[in-house]
């Protein structure tokens, strides 16, 4: 994240914008919420994509008696690999996303408040080192964290609802624990091994959730009064 200590790359001694320049920032504005929108754009195609295939997995799982629970199995490593395109690309996003609420709240704001557009020498400063050296704001740690917690978690739960789900009920009730093995084996593996990969899975994603939830509550809690991130 970029700093307030960093080097000042705009005039000091000048304190506000020309109505050409303000012009100027008006059409960048518009350019950085452009960039925002269609990046989000992307952003909501993995989580279609996950969506959808999940939804596949779960029509093949119950589609009879026989099925098997494979496709679960093999739809949660699928969505896993959206998560992590979608964290990428949310490290893009952010970019522009960031550099369009800065814009906002120390030029439209005061504009809107009466004060007008000063050069405080704080977000100026700020928004010309990150044009100047752009870099992405957040990890990728970060970022799987974000998407894991507003969309992924919800897509997971259901795979592994839906998977202990036609453990146990599909097509009928199991009697014993035993049966219930039985029913996870896939091939030669046994249905302990399954189950036990199964809870390791998802458990390493929660962990992951909260861990990602701690940094990110002392970001906030550390970082300076005007920041991009």
């Amino acid at each position: 994240m970029n700093t307030l200590g960093e080097t000042p790359l705009v005039d000091a001694g000048r304190t506000e914008f020309t109505s050409a320049e303000l012009g100027a920032l008006a059409h960048l504005y518009r350019g950085e919420v452009y960039r925002s929108t269609l990046w989000r754009s992307r952003l909501d195609q993995t989580t279609n994509w996950s969506v959808v295939t999940t939804g596949l997995a779960l029509s093949l799982t119950y589609a009879g008696p026989d099925a098997s629970p494979l496709p679960l199995i093999l739809v949660g490593l699928l969505v896993v690999v959206f998560l992590m395109f979608e964290a990428r690309r949310y490290r893009y996003f952010n970019v522009w996303r960031a550099r369009c609420r800065l814009i906002e709240t120390d030029v439209y704001v005061p504009m809107l408040n009466g004060r007008g557009v000063t050069m405080d020498g704080k977000w100026n400063t700020l928004l010309a080192n990150d044009y100047a050296k752009p870099r992405f704001h957040i990890s990728y740690l970060r970022a799987v964290g974000r998407r894991l917690r507003k969309n992924y978690a919800y897509i997971l739960a259901v795979q592994a609802v839906a998977y202990f789900g036609k453990m146990a009920i599909h097509p009928t009730s199991v009697s014993s624990w035993e049966v219930f093995l039985d029913r996870a084996a896939i091939g030669p593996i046994p249905g302990g091994y399954v189950i036990m990969a199964g809870v390791l899975f998802h458990s390493s994603w929660i962990l992951l959730a909260l861990v990602t939830l701690r940094i990110e509550k002392h970001h906030r809690s550390t970082r300076q009064l005007i920041s991009i991130a």
